[in-house]
């Protein structure tokens, strides 16, 4: 007895959701990025990262070019040792997300808190005044 099998023929840039995942060819597992939410608020942006299980120390927040870093990086080690063989297993777990910022962000008032898993990140808007050039020119 045949089976119909349909089979997707157009490429996977037409429709984002018959993309397939990448997976390491080492690991069985796909790319670990975390989720962020961003809320605005009348006097700050609030970026909610999803990150349990990570330990504080290992976070990195970097302000740079008015461009706001988030990474992680994290290294683990195992060893095994038989009468006959020793195994070392090496894993890294890392991520890096970026934001541009807007001009309205005090960069140097930028707060952060690790709690229940979650990084709670707060930048805190200042008031950029916009100077209206008004010149008057004398027709000569």
């Amino acid at each position: 007895m045949a089976t119909l099998v349909r089979y997707n023929n157009l490429p996977t840039f037409f429709n984002p959701f018959y993309s397939r995942p990448v997976i390491n060819r080492y690991q069985n597992t796909t790319p670990n990025v975390p989720a962020v939410n961003v809320k605005e608020t009348e006097t700050a942006f609030l970026l909610e990262l999803a990150a349990p299980g990570l330990k504080k120390e290992d976070l990195k927040i970097n302000v740079e070019n008015n461009k706001l870093t988030i990474g992680y990086q994290s290294e683990a080690k195992t060893e095994e040792t038989a009468d006959k063989f020793t195994r070392h297993e090496f894993s890294l777990n890392s991520f890096e997300r970026a934001f541009k910022l807007p001009k309205t962000v005090n960069a140097d008032a930028i707060k952060a808190a690790y709690t229940d898993g979650i990084l709670t990140v707060e930048l805190p808007k200042v008031e950029v005044k916009e100077e209206k050039l008004v010149k008057e020119i004398v027709v000569a």
